[in-house]
């Protein structure tokens, strides 16, 4: 047993919920079971809006490949109502539990009534106070974008720092959604990078600091988009103001995570872990299978 255990703890293990609907049924009764495990670290991912079998089959690759990647099985909890969804799911490389489909037929059998088999229904309703927290996250990212009241950041959960353009925005928007972090991002200036010096009203905060940099060819043809035939957008500038954005933060000793052909689910979590905070939330994304544009 303690041979179990210890190899568990090597490595985070996935979780999945799926669902037809938001999957907040699904996180509500899964972390619930996960909570039980304190010595694992997990890393949820919500499939939401799994409502028909073409989405199903989408999920189910999904599933199928974080886990050879990671070369453990996933734990998959799904509150699917359909049963050609489930399925499909049941079919995946995970270890599949139907959080409705458990129940069901044996309620069925003690109210000797059918079940209605309607998606989406529920009697759990999410908590006004998680609610209300994820709300004002996400209203705090917005109005602290770009380095917009610095005077605020002592509300901060975290702040990331970075030069224009290596993906700062989309990361602040992530941590509020999927984590309820109140997150600001500051682009560092002319005068910053000149100086390679932080401000002073970002080094009074250093525990909550951390650095995003890039790697300089990505970072031009990003800017390039913006701002074509520019300096701002030249290899040399982003070279230079990548070395300087380095030395300062190498001044005060804050961690840095590199985003370069890194996902923003995966940044995120990084930084969470990396400052402490992953033990405090189980590291959670939602992903609705819709086209979603590129923030960056």
């Amino acid at each position: 047993m303690n041979d179990v255990t210890e190899n568990n703890t090597q490595q985070i293990r996935n979780v999945f919920f799926v669902s037809d609907r938001t999957g907040l049924t699904a996180e509500s009764y899964g972390k619930c079971l996960l909570a039980q495990f304190p010595d694992i670290e997990f890393e949820t991912i919500t499939l939401a809006f799994v409502d028909t079998k073409e989405k199903a089959e989408e999920a189910r690759e999904q599933i199928n490949a974080l886990c050879a990647e990671s070369h453990l099985p996933p734990l998959v909890f799904s509150t699917l109502v359909n049963n050609e969804a489930q399925e499909i799911i049941e079919d995946c490389d995970g270890f599949v539990i139907s959080l409705f489909h458990q129940f069901i037929g044996s309620m069925e059998k003690f109210l000797n009534i059918e079940s209605s088999q309607k998606l989406g229904v529920s009697r759990i309703s999410i908590s006004d106070t998680t609610y209300q927290k994820r709300l004002d996250a996400i209203d705090y990212a917005l109005t602290h974008d770009d380095g917009i009241r610095p005077d605020q950041y002592e509300e901060s959960d975290i702040i990331l720092v970075g030069v224009s353009r290596c993906g700062k925005t989309p990361t602040s928007l992530y941590l509020a959604m999927n984590f309820s972090l109140k997150v600001a991002n500051y682009p560092l200036t002319v005068e910053d990078l000149e100086a390679e010096e932080l401000p002073e009203y970002l080094k009074i905060h250093q525990h909550k600091l951390a650095g995003l940099t890039i790697k300089p060819v990505p970072l031009s043809r990003i800017r390039r988009q913006r701002r074509p035939d520019s300096n701002y957008s030249s290899l040399e500038i982003c070279q230079a103001e990548l070395d300087k954005a380095m030395i300062m933060f190498e001044k005060v000793n804050i961690p840095v995570f590199d985003t370069t052909n890194t996902s923003i689910e995966e940044i995120s979590s990084r930084v969470v872990r990396s400052m402490g905070l992953a033990r405090e939330r189980i590291r959670e994304s939602t992903i609705t299978f819709n086209k979603t544009k590129n923030l960056r």
